[in-house]
């Protein structure tokens, strides 16, 4: 932790609020951003910042004003062309491509509709032995009694997997699919990543990969995959590259992202609230509970981007036309008027389903049925073997506003339970 994020950290309370710029890539990696959502919470839920690491922008912080700006896509756009859906998008960049969930309907809704037969309740149930039958393989691999990587080990491998089988992508290289979900999200500086060439060269490999598979797709149209499903509709077939490019990111960074950071976070949560392990042990039906509280908890995406169509007043700020708003999922999952306890991993807690991390609204998370069906699958599975998983030091974090997670999680499994 740099000593600067720490003396931020120290110093909360008392920075004037016109200072405060939430969106550092630090303080998140720090562990220690909640503090600030905390006091904006409190004194500024609508805050605006002038001169921030990335430009001026409007921080939503409270859970009712975060669902009335998604609600509202008229006044509050998506669109690639409007400025995305990052803080730090925009579409003069060639990092950004335009993609569903960066577009304003109608153009979102045809596309979106697309590819929602792969996460039908059908489609989803017949893809549940499959996962079942990978998540017994892995964890049945884990060693006891020694530490290992959970990210890695578990969380990134169940993830690539399942990558994999949703577009149709060889499982032997899988592992690519997570590759270039990171370089995507990456912010230029971060060690894998030092300069925005090194990221572009990835996320190009990426597209040139995909570019064939596409074209196989529309000449020899076949399966169930989300490629396949895009090339067959009438509504995207005729897609422009740039579109495609953007859709192809959408999808492996919403199926990875998404689910490794829900899987990792299940595990630190159990950790540090070992009663909601034992409440679980007691009474299994509580998985249904798992899912929805692991998210509020975890939010593995910590923020969306809007950007006002029209001058609007909200919660007694003037938010001019054209202006960036950010709507931290983080903070309103946080929300102590909606959550009560918000910083507890509170298993039974009986309103966790009105998490904010899948978003809400018309660009509410597409795949959250199988997030679901994964994280219970993996638990079910979990129970029958650890009585416990020890986190050993605390989680290295993310260095991103964008993504709310981990790279190394490192546990001890200490035994196995007696079959």
């Amino acid at each position: 932790m740099s000593g600067s994020v720490e003396s931020a950290h120290d110093d909360v309370s008392k920075l004037p609020l016109e200072r405060i710029d939430v969106a550092q890539p630090g303080l998140f990696q720090a562990g220690v951003v909640g503090r600030y959502f905390e006091r904006l919470r409190r004194e500024a839920p609508v805050h605006y910042c002038a001169d921030g690491l990335f430009g001026s922008y409007w921080s939503v912080t409270r859970h009712g004003d975060i669902e009335a700006i998604e609600l509202d896509p008229q006044t509050f756009s998506s669109d690639h062309f409007n400025g995305g859906i990052t803080i730090t998008s925009h579409p003069d960049e060639p990092q950004f491509r335009p993609s569903f969930i960066a577009m304003d309907p109608p153009r979102h809704t045809e596309q979106r509709k697309a590819v929602a037969p792969a996460f039908s309740p059908e489609r989803v149930a017949q893809m549940s032995g499959q996962l079942r039958q990978w998540t017994v393989e892995v964890l049945d691999a884990l060693p006891i009694g020694e530490d290992f990587n959970w990210v890695d080990r578990v969380s990134v491998e169940l993830t690539a997997r399942t990558l994999a089988l949703l577009l149709g992508f060889p499982q032997p290289r899988s592992r690519d699919l997570i590759r270039w979900s990171e370089a995507a999200v990456a912010l230029p500086g971060s060690p894998a990543f030092p300069t925005m060439a090194d990221k572009l060269r990835v996320m190009q490999e990426c597209f040139a990969t995909f570019d064939m598979i596409w074209h196989e797709r529309l000449s020899a149209p076949a399966g169930q995959d989300l490629i396949y499903m895009l090339a067959s509709n009438p509504e995207t077939r005729g897609m422009s590259p740039a579109e495609l490019q953007g859709n192809i990111v959408l999808l492996i960074v919403g199926g990875n992202d998404t689910t490794r950071n829900s899987i990792s976070g299940s595990v630190l949560a159990f950790d540090q609230f070992p009663q909601e392990r034992r409440k679980l042990d007691a009474n299994p039906a509580l998985l249904v509970n798992l899912t929805p509280e692991v998210l509020r908890w975890q939010t593995p995406i910590a923020h969306m981007r809007r950007t006002a169509m029209r001058n609007v007043s909200l919660g007694g700020a003037d938010i001019a036309k054209g202006d960036k708003v950010v709507l931290w999922y983080l903070s309103g999952n946080r929300d102590e008027e909606v959550f009560e306890q918000s910083e507890r991993f509170v298993l039974d807690r009986p309103n966790a389903r009105r998490h904010l991390a899948f978003g809400a609204g018309i660009h509410r998370c597409i795949g959250a049925r199988l997030a679901d069906l994964q994280l219970r699958i993996l638990w079910e599975e979990i129970m029958k073997r650890f009585p416990r998983i020890e986190v050993v030091q605390p989680p290295a974090r993310s260095f991103s506003t964008f993504i709310h997670g981990y790279t190394e999680l490192m546990v001890r499994i200490p035994e196995r339970s007696a079959r």
